[in-house]
């Protein structure tokens, strides 16, 4: 049974248009693959609750992908290596602890997330790849084979690779950077609109280009 692509942006403790969005698309469980493009956590109000809603959608879903984000990078520097805690937190890192009622003191010495968040925030992939589409969290440097490209770029790179025309191997999927609305050119597809800026939560479905938002 060949299915949707449905590829869903950064959605940054946004659960409530999460579920929403996902109502929407009503995937179906035998026939559709998700692929969520990471940034999860921070900024957004519901992050515990996000999480609770990924690990359900992958036991509903068994097609579901969530790729890593450079927050869930962040995070897991932070509470799991004690690492960059000035960066993460001027990242939107308080409210992702806000949510699981944490302190600095609590986090610092890696207490209260639950190990089911850790375990599945620590196994994410960075990337997904068929045939036709590579998704990825942020892109991909213009110029650099796939199998040499480095972590660093798959989760952070923005301008290098928005604005190339570089005929990658195949349409690079990504989310990282706000838009105003999805952008769709011949080489990527770019999903993140803001929702947590009061933007709207996309999915883009895959390979028709039909474009959902909440």
């Amino acid at each position: 049974m060949t299915g949707r692509f449905l590829a869903i942006g950064d959605i940054h403790g946004c659960n409530r248009q999460l579920k929403a969005l996902l109502a929407l698309v009503a995937p179906d469980p035998h026939a559709d693959t998700l692929v969520l493009i990471g940034d999860y956590l921070d900024r957004g109000p519901d992050v515990r609750d996000v999480l609770d809603t990924l690990i359900g959608l992958r036991e509903t879903f068994p097609k579901t992908v969530c790729i890593r984000g450079n927050h869930e990078e962040m995070f897991l520097d932070y509470y799991l290596r004690g690492l960059g805690e000035e960066l993460y937190m001027s990242n939107g890192g308080w409210s992702t602890l806000a949510s699981y009622g944490l302190t600095l003191s609590d986090a610092r010495s890696g207490r209260g997330v639950p190990e089911s968040h850790i375990d599945f925030l620590s196994a994410l992939p960075l990337y997904h790849e068929t045939k036709d589409y590579l998704f990825v969290h942020a892109g991909l440097r213009p110029g650099i084979p796939f199998d040499e490209q480095s972590p660093e770029d798959m989760l952070w790179i923005r301008h290098e690779f928005i604005d190339s025309d570089y005929p990658f191997e195949r349409i690079v999927v990504f989310g990282h950077t706000p838009l105003r609305e999805p952008l769709i050119e011949k080489n990527k597809i770019g999903i993140d609109t803001g929702a947590v800026y009061g933007g709207r939560l996309t999915c883009m479905a895959l390979p028709s280009l039909e474009v959902h938002q909440v």
